[in-house]
């Protein structure tokens, strides 16, 4: 099959394992990520998310058909929704798309946004990933607050752990894989709990030792993640203590510095 490209035309699609509507959700398309299509079956598409190669099934009617160069166009897309609840696209029979934050504004320009030849009027002011940048993660972080945990999830109305912080770091023009075992292959490591900055990225291991969850450090003693819900939870050397249920729900295994 000659290479084709794709992307997304629905605020949020479902990525999934297997082609089936009962299949695990292994992760999300948010409305402008743009993907490499794999495999076409009659109805499910396997496609390779460009931002950040994760590979899933989708049904093919989420995705419009983009050329070799317009996938090449949004490789660094420099405008995206901002963390803000009103992000609201009009397109032109008048329909509107409410857009999660980090969703991308593909070929913005002049209040308009572009799936390849299909215009959709921005009614709200767009997050340039390229100007006056603050990477102030924390902040960006309490937006999500209370946002439901939700597997494979990473929109407004549901995140699983890694997809919080890989849209958290997208927010802040900061571009992370999208697993919790692949951000941890990244970054420098932190050594001691007192040394550590707001905006450090905690990961802890299962009893195989294999990387199962991640956090935002707020101060070396709080840490932002999702569990259950996007929250704040005290954390020591131990590991992520959880109030509710009395006990220690994750084993520290390693803090990382992704700025500086």
């Amino acid at each position: 099959m000659e290479q084709q490209y794709g992307i997304c035309r629905i605020a949020v699609a479902p990525l999934r394992a297997e082609p089936s509507d009962k299949a695990e959700i292994a992760s999300q398309l948010l409305f402008g990520d743009h993907v490499e299509i794999l495999e076409k079956t009659e109805r499910w598409w396997r496609v390779r998310n460009a931002y950040d190669n994760y590979e899933g099934w989708l049904d093919f009617r989420q995705l419009t058909a983009i050329s070799a160069s317009g996938f090449l166009e949004n490789q660094h897309c420099r405008y995206i929704a901002p963390p803000q609840i009103n992000n609201l696209l009009s397109d032109t029979e008048g329909s509107t798309y409410l857009l999660s934050p980090s969703s991308n504004l593909p070929g913005y320009k002049d209040g308009y946004c572009f799936l390849g030849d299909q215009p959709f009027k921005v009614l709200f002011e767009p997050l340039d990933t390229q100007k006056g940048l603050t990477a102030d993660i924390v902040t960006t972080a309490m937006f999500f607050r209370n946002v439901p945990y939700l597997w494979g999830g990473k929109n407004l109305f549901g995140m699983d752990c890694s997809g919080f912080v890989q849209t958290v770091f997208k927010l802040n023009g900061l571009k992370m894989k999208r697993d919790a075992y692949q951000q941890a292959e990244e970054g420098t490591v932190v050594d001691f709990l007192p040394e550590i900055k707001p905006g450090d990225v905690a990961f802890f291991d299962n009893a195989e030792g294999r990387i199962t969850h991640v956090g935002i450090m707020i101060d070396p003693t709080q840490i932002i993640h999702s569990s259950s819900k996007v929250r704040i939870d005290p954390m020591d050397n131990e590991g992520i203590y959880n109030a509710e249920l009395g006990r220690y729900t994750h084993k520290l295994r390693i803090v990382k510095r992704f700025m500086e």
